[in-house]
């Protein structure tokens, strides 16, 4: 009786108040990973701004490490939920097997290259031999951890896809509070912790997921979930990997894009200074407790919508629909605000050297111009992924992060320095929108048509 009323509630009750009961925890959850972020470059910046700035050039393969979970986590999440809305719980649960398999596989192979190549993912950004010390030295133990990171974010996504986002919440919520408490006592050495540098800051991020995905784990298997994991007589299936990645796919080279973003416009910025980079570090850290919130929204919109469009409810649909961009909208404006007043504030969170409150004060008036509009664009990429259309988010996405705002970063680089540098942020936002706006609306009125009956 409890699975079917969980289960039911996504088509049944009042869409606002199921949004935020569904959202609220992911929101807050995220709301603390950005803190946990923003902390550990504020305990790095204590080392040095040469640190910080090594730190700025690890974070885009983070990004991409961090991708590869999150689209597969959403084209699960994804596939769950239509399984469900469907009622096909036994898909539903061959997804999360097979889900919880791929984890452990790309973990190995990130552990791989953590061993082998760190100096080399550096060494893509940047010539400075100490940079590139600094940087190999965190990532190097970052990658080799990578799968205390996959596990618990690839496990939360299946129980975000029956709806549940609770216990998500607190995964993440104990892995960003050890976090936060680890990283001072691993990078500074006090009482019996070794004195670890930037070093600690990554074993700190280490121990802090793998205490996390300890909690998920057993709540994954031993939870009263509606969907059930279990290996007993486990059959490997091409077809649900197959489905997986129809959604998942297009997400994961979405975040890999932002994550070639930034680091192409780290290398931009390497042939100015290290300050540039550490500033524009800075900006990449601050904007997540922008934009990260309206990720967590989606946790919960993702499924509404995915369930309600697997069980042919077009009513529900729209308004969910309507709802989410609403309220993402509201989350960016808040941004906009915050990052237009309170800039110089922001910055000096992690240093007051003149350089870095020039560049990087800068850098926030001026990027934080596209955030009105960002919002409403991510619940836009998220309403693809949860209609089964992952592909429209992934050219969207390409285009606006490489194809228009790389190359006119570069090209007003050469212009005017950094001032014009920022400016291709908000200019490549309003260009994207528009364009995803007019695919969206003419992608709902087909299947607005073809699930009312009219086709």
């Amino acid at each position: 009786m409890e699975n079917g009323t969980r289960d039911n509630r996504l088509g049944t009750q009042p869409i606002i108040p199921l949004l935020f009961k569904l959202a609220i925890p992911s929101i807050l959850s995220m709301f603390i990973q950005s803190m946990y972020n923003v902390v550990d470059s504020i305990f790095v910046a204590r080392l040095s701004e040469e640190a910080l700035a090594a730190l700025s050039l690890a974070f885009p393969i983070q990004m991409a490490q961090i991708a590869v979970a999150v689209g597969t986590g959403v084209g699960a999440s994804s596939l769950i939920s239509r399984s469900l809305g469907r009622g096909d719980q036994k898909g539903a649960e061959k997804a999360a097997n097979h889900v919880l398999l791929l984890a452990i596989v790309y973990g190995a192979i990130a552990a791989l290259i953590g061993i082998f190549l760190p100096k080399n993912l550096i060494g893509m950004f940047t010539d400075d031999l100490l940079l590139i010390d600094y940087g190999a030295r965190y990532i190097g133990i970052i990658l080799i951890g990578a799968t205390a990171m996959y596990i618990p974010m690839i496990a939360n996504s299946i129980l975000r896809g029956e709806g549940n986002t609770f216990v998500p919440m607190v995964t993440m919520l104990i892995g960003s509070v050890m976090n936060i408490i680890l990283d001072p006592l691993f990078i500074f050495g006090y009482g019996f912790f070794p004195k670890m540098g930037i070093e600690g800051a990554a074993v700190a991020t280490v121990l802090s997921r793998v205490i996390s995905g300890s909690f998920i784990l057993i709540m994954l298997f031993r939870g009263n979930n509606q969907v059930k994991v279990t290996f007993r007589g486990f059959k490997f299936d091409p077809l649900i990997i197959k489905g997986i990645y129809q959604v998942g796919l297009p997400a994961v080279v979405m975040q890999v894009l932002a994550s070639v973003m930034v680091g192409g416009v780290n290398t931009i910025l390497d042939g100015y200074s290290s300050t540039a980079i550490a500033a524009m570090g800075i900006y990449f850290r601050l904007q997540s407790f922008v934009f990260m919130p309206v990720f967590g929204l989606n946790q919960g919109y993702l499924p509404i919508v995915g369930y309600n469009f697997g069980y042919n409810n077009a009513g529900r649909v729209k308004k969910a629909i309507k709802t989410g961009f609403m309220v993402g909208f509201a989350f960016t404006i808040l941004g906009f605000v915050i990052f237009q007043i309170f800039p110089e504030h922001l910055v000096r969170l992690f240093g007051d050297s003149p350089e870095l409150l020039d560049i990087g004060v800068r850098a926030l008036k001026t990027i934080s111009l596209a955030f009105p509009i960002i919002g409403p664009a991510i619940v836009g990429s998220t309403t693809f992924q949860a209609l089964g259309k992952g592909m429209p988010s992934l050219i969207l996405s390409f285009s606006r992060q490489i194809i228009i705002l790389l190359p006119l970063a570069f090209l007003l680089g050469k212009i005017g320095w950094l001032d014009l540098i920022c400016y291709a942020f908000p200019i490549a936002e309003l260009i994207a929108v528009t364009w995803m706006a007019i695919w969206l609306r003419s992608t709902l009125k087909t299947v607005f048509r073809i699930m009312e009956g009219d086709a």
